[in-house]
């Protein structure tokens, strides 16, 4: 989770400014809420992915630094570079191996260089020219590297029974498309956009956490309806009560729903015979 990049959205908001600003009270708390329901899941894949000693990494839109750190600590790798468009979340204290880079993704040229894995989680979600962005990171990948991109995908349809909290996702997503331009009704066509941006092996996976009170995944989406209430509210698809009252129901037992899931797509760039990541 991280203040993504710049993008333009419908109503001419975007992340980080319109809503989920970084000054206001208890955003990094709700972004690390996101990493400790997600980051088991993250590191599961790149292990299997094989990243580990000797890579160079990328991390776009880094957030709290939590997988930064953990490819350090964990991985073993030999270097990260975590970007973010604001990194007042980011541990700046020195740390080995650790680079830190404030700049927009969508900038030309504000990344340069080749990474063995670029990974980027819940970013191009908020994004204009997704397929653009994702041709971009591709390019940014070394011969025999992968590219690992993560976003959520939206589990609600017209057969999702009518509790509360669906109600309240529904209305967080329309209102989120329409003031910073949040969509991830794209997001199942990745692996056809990993392929069309020329990577190979491609694959995907999709995690959803359980929604159990007071877990890190519902307290994030908690925090995500108080700080995008005046968004859901203007969609006109539900009230202050009826946002009060997902909340309660959030945390209860009554609560039967799924969570957003995850959806996680990869691909590699073919090496040569004298290149590895």
């Amino acid at each position: 989770m991280s203040a993504a990049p710049r993008g333009d959205a419908p109503g001419g908001g975007r992340y980080g400014e319109t809503v989920f600003r970084p000054e206001q009270a208890g955003e990094g708390e709700r972004i690390d809420f996101g990493a400790l329901a997600y980051d088991d899941i993250t590191m599961a894949r790149l292990h299997a992915l094989g990243v580990g000693p000797g890579w160079r990494c990328l991390d776009v839109g880094a957030g709290t630094g939590t997988v930064s750190r953990r490819l350090l600590d964990e991985a073993g790798v030999a270097s990260v570079l975590a970007v973010d468009r604001d990194v007042r979340f980011l541990d700046l204290r020195p740390v080995p191996g650790l680079d830190v880079l404030e700049a927009d993704i969508t900038a030309p040229g504000a990344v340069s260089g080749r990474f063995g894995l670029v990974h980027a989680r819940f970013v191009l979600m908020h994004l204009a020219e997704r397929e653009r962005l994702i041709t971009h990171l591709a390019e940014l990948v070394a011969p025999g590297g992968v590219l690992v991109l993560s976003d959520a995908v939206d589990l609600t349809s017209e057969r999702t029974p009518g509790t509360p909290y669906s109600a309240a996702m529904r209305a967080m997503w329309q209102g989120l498309r329409a003031t910073i331009g949040t969509d991830v009704s794209g997001v199942p066509a990745y692996p056809h956009l990993l392929r069309g941006a020329g990577l190979a092996s491609v694959a995907a996976e999709i995690h959803v956490p359980p929604l159990l009170p007071g877990s890190p995944i519902s307290r994030f989406w908690a925090d995500t309806w108080q700080r995008s209430r005046a968004a859901m509210l203007a969609t006109g698809l539900v009230d202050d009560t009826a946002v009060d009252t997902a909340l309660r129901y959030l945390d209860s037992d009554e609560c039967a729903d799924l969570s957003a899931g995850m959806l996680t797509a990869w691909g590699w760039k073919h090496a040569t015979a004298h290149e590895d990541a």
